[in-house]
């Protein structure tokens, strides 16, 4: 099976900086796109941000200069290092990858979520 562990989660002052961190581990092939989505009370899942296997990022609006995505391809792992935190990033975030298992299968994985909460 595949499994997507996350940490680095926290409570943090706003203004502060965490980094989150992914590792993808198991029965896996090759691995795709590998991205952070989160979800606050009372509102959708909603994308953070997304890395391809080339590197190329998308960034969602409202993280823009102070979200930075990154990954280690050989590791299967993806970091995401938040700066200027500001309450309204309060929220669990969510690791995704898509993952070709040995059974030539592309699927989508989920991590368990780490909560972030940014807090006077």
């Amino acid at each position: 099976q595949v499994q997507l562990v996350e940490s680095g989660g926290g409570l943090v002052q706003p203004g502060g900086s965490l980094r989150l961190s992914c590792v993808a581990s198991g029965r896996i092939f090759s691995v795709a796109g590998m991205g952070w989505y989160r979800q606050a009370p009372g509102k959708q899942r909603e994308l953070v941000a997304l890395i391809n296997s080339g590197g190329r990022v998308n960034n969602a609006d409202s993280v823009k200069g102070r979200f930075t995505i990154s990954r280690d391809t050989a590791k299967n792992v993806v970091v995401l290092q938040m700066s200027s935190l500001q309450p309204e990033d309060t929220a669990v975030y969510y690791c995704k990858a898509e993952i070709l298992t040995p059974d030539w299968r592309m699927s989508d994985y989920w991590g368990q979520g780490t909560q972030v909460t940014v807090s006077s």
